[in-house]
């Protein structure tokens, strides 16, 4: 079983910036890609960013040029750079696992707990 653990949210004012962490314990072997995805109020869970092995990224376009997606495979640990935070951005923010890269949650098997991320002003 794999276990993912979020970090790193918090309240931040409107073009403040984060850093979120999500890192892997357990069995993580045939796990090749890692993705976050968020979930505001009375919405559908969204994808915000994923990353395969080899380093390659995809982003929603919400967040393109906003958000930045790493992954360091000797340490399990992927992290999500949030820089010219909006309010629209306030949601719990999910890491995941899985095996294929893939926009819709649905496809992914193993998720953390959530991060709460608020951007006010």
């Amino acid at each position: 079983q794999v276990q993912l653990d979020e970090s790193g949210g918090g309240l931040v004012q409107p073009g403040g910036s984060l850093r979120l962490s999500c890192a892997a314990s357990g069995s993580t072997s045939g796990y090749f890609a890692m993705a976050w995805f968020r979930q505001a109020p009375g919405k559908e869970r969204e994808f915000v960013a994923a990353v395969w092995r080899d380093g390659s990224t995809t982003y929603a376009d919400s967040v393109k040029g906003r958000f930045t997606i790493s992954r360091d495979n000797a340490k399990n640990t992927v992290y999500l750079q949030m820089n010219s935070l909006k309010p629209d951005d306030t949601a719990v923010y999910y890491c995941a696992a899985g095996r294929v890269l893939s926009l819709r949650p649905e496809v992914w098997d193993n998720w953390g707990q959530g991060t709460q991320v608020t951007v006010s002003s």
